[in-house]
This record gives C-alpha cells, structure tokens and sequence, in this order.
C-alpha cells in the first residue's frame, strides 16, 4: 500500500499535465480568429458528435433487452425532435422502457 501512493501522485500529474496540455496548447499555436468557415463549421460540431458517440452506445446496454432500448431511444428522439423539455423526454423514454419490458415479460 505503502508503495502504491507515491505511484498515484506521479500518475495523476502525467494526467493533469496532459490535460493541460491539451488544453494550453489551442490557444498557444491559434492566436487570430479561424477564417475557414470547414474548420470552424467542424470544430463547432466536435462536442456534440463526442457526446453522440460516447452516449448512444451507452443507450443501447443500459436495459435489460435491447428492443426496450431502441424504443426508449426512438421515443426520446422523437419527442426531442418535436421541441419537448429535457425532463418531458427522459421521463418519457424511461416510461417508454418500463412499459416495453413489461409487455416483454409478459409476452
């Protein structure tokens, strides 16, 4: 035990420095505003495409079956389509899940 906490600390600063690296260096090497309306356009949609892809497989493992997972995320989508509220979309996915799998426990 002993010797593991000298080794957490050198590893946490390997990551906080390259965290800050990643972070520092945009706005070493980028100093005038980007002109490329490609570059802009894709640097504006990289979060949501990060969060797309970070998010969706999640989706799909987070139910017991994967149908009741598809249904939960064909009902978020489209009600967040239609301009629901957050709170309106997951709960209503989430009602979505409950009732499909109840149907399949039946079924």
């Amino acid at each position: 035990m002993i010797d593991f906490v000298p080794r957490f600390f050198l590893y946490l600063l390997v990551m906080a420095g390259v965290t800050y690296l990643v972070r520092l260096l945009p706005l070493l090497l980028v100093r005038h505003k980007i002109q490329s309306r490609f570059i802009r356009s894709f640097l504006y949609y990289v979060p949501y495409a990060v969060l797309s892809a970070m998010t969706f497989p999640a989706i799909l493992y987070s139910t017991g079956n994967t149908v009741s997972a598809v249904v939960g995320c064909a009902v978020a989508l489209l009600l967040s389509y239609f301009g629901k509220s957050l709170l309106a979309v997951s709960a209503s996915a989430a009602g979505a899940v409950l009732v499909t799998e109840l149907i399949m426990l039946v079924i």
